[in-house]
């Protein structure tokens, strides 16, 4: 995979930050901390993504003739089957 070579600028507070996350060993230096924080930016955009899909999902299903209760035991069943 290619890399490219970004400037970037941080205030006084953030490098120090960063300086303290490598100290403490998290990590070896500036750019994998960043390349750390993007990778979970992405997997929580993903699943933010998914999320509003399931949603959307959702609203497109229409109105249940199910009652809450109903709805709330099928979901439990589905939780257990997929746990057990």
């Amino acid at each position: 995979m290619a890399t490219i070579r970004k400037s970037i600028t941080f205030t006084e507070q953030q490098d120090l930050w960063i300086k303290k996350q490598i100290e403490k060993g998290d990590y070896t230096n500036d750019s994998e901390y960043l390349r750390d924080l993007v990778r979970r930016d992405q997997a929580e955009q993903q699943k933010l993504d998914e999320l509003r899909a399931a949603v959307q999902v959702g609203l497109d299903s229409g109105i249940s003739d199910k009652s809450v209760e109903e709805i709330w035991k099928e979901a439990e069943k589905r939780h257990t089957k997929g746990n057990g």
